[in-house]
């Protein structure tokens, strides 16, 4: 083997190890990671249930939201079809009967 192959071969090796060690300090830091997390919901419990009841709780009201953001949409598609109706009327000489009090 040439030397220029030599060095080609030496550097590739390099760049491969230096990347396997790139990956073993992410394994590493991933695993570490993983263990504190569990390890904080082993110590507080109690936390971990205040956050799923927050969390529901979040979810209630942003159902209540969208709830009463369709009732509203809606609300404005009928009263649009109201005028487009009263509109169709007025044009052949009729109109809706309203009971005045």
């Amino acid at each position: 083997m040439s030397v220029e192959k030599m060095t080609e071969v030496e550097e590739s090796f390099q760049r491969v190890m230096g990347l396997k060690k790139m990956v073993d300090r992410w394994r590493n830091a991933h695993t570490d990671c993983l263990w504190q997390m569990t390890l904080a919901q082993r110590r507080n419990p109690y936390a971990a249930l205040k956050m799923q009841d927050a969390m529901a709780q979040e979810l209630a009201l942003a159902k209540k939201q969208l709830l009463m953001v369709r009732q509203a949409a809606l609300h404005q598609l009928f009263e649009k079809e109201h005028q487009q109706y009263q509109q169709e009327l007025n044009q052949i000489g009729k109109a809706f009967y309203v009971e005045r009090l």
